[in-house]
């Protein structure tokens, strides 16, 4: 079944009569610079010179001049209709557009890819922005637009703190307060999802949640990050075999129980708040076995009744009310008053 495409010409055919204006040997330096033969590689400068005994300057210079000679040809006019369709098609997704997004929009075969990568090299509408720090390769048909986007995407980055995690829905909001002076066609969801991926700086984890692409919490490295993500997204406490479980199934990597287990224990982020349940220490879960949970509670309300103190220790940890009150009832670590308080002894 052939593949479909939003494109209605064959490239191949197109680029097949724009070359025909070249000699020889022009033409084979344009096949091979952009793969448009059967070896979809695109060759470098220096493989082309070798084959000719030329250095890759001359190389070059050929290269440049076969498009000049292209677009000054009479069958570039007659293909007018076919960069006509490809601006189009450049517009409906934005006026500027990330070099792969828009090859993969087109074409899901790399021959295909790098034949609609010539006519946008060869076409005078087209202006290629070459990948930098903070951007990747990307195609524009409006300059003004193009400077108003990375603008934009500049200051989202610094309105984001380095491991602050945004819902996709969210990023793209605050991505669309950021943007200025752009026409109300563009401020749409499907546009600022096309532009947030232009950034280097900013990107999205395997979950499909948004944030600096240096932060742990969008390129997860290890066990640790992985179950950062899978217990924060299960938003309550969680057993580290589900934990282990989940890390399987939404990252597709292998994790075993007793090493979720054991990173789970050496990282500050995590609480152990019942037996083998996890929650995350920015949830406010305090850190330490029961007697140092009730301990806090006593430091940060003063002296309470028993009743008061179980209530508050079991909103930190899941454990039965006798085990609270064993831990009170040490005279090592706490007393009661006459009124029946408790306070640190």
């Amino acid at each position: 079944m052939s593949e479909k495409t939003p494109i209605t010409f064959k490239p191949k055919q197109v680029i097949k009569r724009l070359i025909s204006v070249l000699g020889d040997r022009s033409q084979d330096v344009i096949v091979n610079r952009f793969g448009l033969g059967n070896d979809t590689k695109r060759q470098t400068l220096e493989a082309i010179g070798k084959k000719y005994k030329i250095t890759r300057e001359r190389v070059r210079q050929i290269e440049n001049y076969s498009i000049i000679n292209i677009r000054k040809s009479k069958e570039y006019a007659k293909e007018k209709v076919v960069f006509d369709e490809l601006r189009k098609i450049i517009a409906d997704l934005g006026s500027t557009v990330s070099e792969e997004g828009l090859l993969k929009y087109i074409s899901k075969d790399k021959s295909t890819q790098n034949q609609i990568h010539f006519l946008l090299v060869v076409g005078e509408d087209f202006i290629r922005e070459k990948e930098d720090n903070e951007f990747k390769h990307r195609w524009s048909i409006d300059k003004e637009l193009s400077k108003k986007i990375h603008s934009s995407l500049r200051e989202l980055y610094h309105t984001l703190s380095d491991d602050e995690i945004l819902l996709e829905s969210d990023m793209v909001e605050k991505f669309l307060e950021n943007l200025k002076d752009v026409s109300e066609k563009y401020k749409n969801q499907e546009v600022a999802k096309r532009w947030l991926t232009l950034s280097k700086l900013i990107d999205k984890n395997p979950l499909g949640e948004w944030g600096k692409t240096g932060s742990s919490n969008i390129n997860a490295k290890g066990m640790r990050d992985y179950a950062f993500l899978v217990i924060r997204r299960h938003g309550s406490p969680i057993h580290f075999r589900e934990v282990a479980k989940l890390i399987t199934e939404l990252f597709d990597k292998k994790a075993h129980v007793a090493t979720t287990h054991n990173e789970l224990i050496k990282d500050p982020r995590f609480v152990l708040v019942g037996r083998g349940l996890y929650a995350l220490a920015e949830w406010g879960y305090m850190s330490g076995v029961v007697k140092d949970v009730i301990r806090g509670v006593i430091e940060k309300n003063g002296p309470m009744s028993k009743e008061e103190i179980i209530k508050k220790v079991l909103k930190e940890r899941y454990v039965k009310e006798n085990t609270i009150m064993v831990n009170l009832q040490n005279p090592k670590f706490f007393k009661k008053s006459k009124e029946g308080k408790y306070s640190i002894a």
